[in-house]
């Protein structure tokens, strides 16, 4: 079981001293830390210790600002580390999600994502009727697909070194496209075996 310490600050110019007391503080034994906008979904030391920590683990983070760019990213992250049995310390909003109190944070944090999926839906459905009456409505575009990058994580996701949650989250697909170029892909390359999530 190991403590895990992610520091992320948005510009070169920032510094994380502030962050690293924090994590010395908490006597982590590991610290990912990058200096890129949490706008950015690519986040190559969050992926990395995504990867990284085990069952058992504790990821501490200085605030819940540091890990997730919006509410739905938090959510999606929160989701893998829950499923990886990884506890999460948050030192400024004093959460801990192995505690009763930090679990109720999730649930709360859940609700407001469900509200986040139902305003943009309802935004949505708004703006393609006024489309529609405008008769510039032309329907959904498909999702470009960079195939390369499906190809090496599908293989990643049969040999079980990452989850489909895990999959979907780094293609940026809901579980609908997921499993549906999934298909696409398995029908392209000849592949015969049955999905699994």
């Amino acid at each position: 079981m190991s403590r895990i310490g992610y520091i992320r600050v948005s510009t070169e110019h920032q510094e994380t001293a502030r962050q690293q007391e924090i994590m010395c503080d908490y006597q982590v034994d590991r610290i990912f830390s990058e200096k890129i906008s949490g706008a950015n979904k690519d986040r190559p030391q969050l992926r990395a210790m995504l990867d990284y920590v085990r069952e058992g683990d504790t990821l501490y983070i200085e605030s819940i600002s540091r890990l997730g760019c919006s509410t739905k990213d938090l959510l999606n992250i929160i989701d893998t580390l829950t499923e990886k049995g990884v506890t999460l310390i948050s030192h400024k909003e004093n959460i801990d999600t192995d505690t009763p109190a930090g679990k109720f944070m999730l649930t709360v944090f859940a609700a407001l994502s469900q509200l986040e999926r139902e305003q943009l839906k309802q935004r949505q459905r708004e703006g393609i009727e006024i489309a529609k009456t405008q008769g510039k409505y032309t329907g959904r575009k498909p999702i470009e697909i960079d195939w390369t990058r499906f190809g090496q994580l599908y293989g990643e996701w049969k040999s079980k070194s990452i989850t489909g949650r895990d999959f979907m989250r780094r293609m940026g697909l809901s579980a609908n496209t997921f499993y549906r170029r999934v298909r696409e892909y398995e029908a392209e390359n000849g592949i015969t075996e049955p999905v699994s999530a």
